[in-house]
């Protein structure tokens, strides 16, 4: 499928927009993940936030490139939890 036609299904709210981005981009999205994360559950919880923020995001978003789009959402998800569970392990929330 086409990412024009993906990102078509994302502003109709289609579910199948979830299932075309795994099918197309998943592996994609897991290697940008893993390479930040390097645990495999940390990395596929970091690719589902993924299909909720591209989810949320279509509509008002419409991304001229869906590869760079997705990429770029994990990206920032992975950093943002390695930061967290760094925080964690530092602190653990006391002050």
């Amino acid at each position: 499928m086409e990412d024009r036609e993906i990102i078509e299904l994302y502003w109709r709210r289609s579910e199948r927009a979830i299932a075309c981005s795994e099918e197309k981009y998943g592996a994609y999205c897991r290697a940008v993940a893993r390479q930040i994360l390097r645990s495999l559950e940390d990395t596929e919880e970091c690719v589902s936030d993924t299909w909720l923020a591209a989810w949320n995001a279509m509509p008002p978003h419409r991304p001229a490139v869906l590869r760079t789009f997705l990429g770029r959402l994990t990206r920032n998800l992975a950093v943002n939890r390695r930061i967290y569970d760094g925080a964690q392990k530092r602190g653990g929330g006391e002050v």
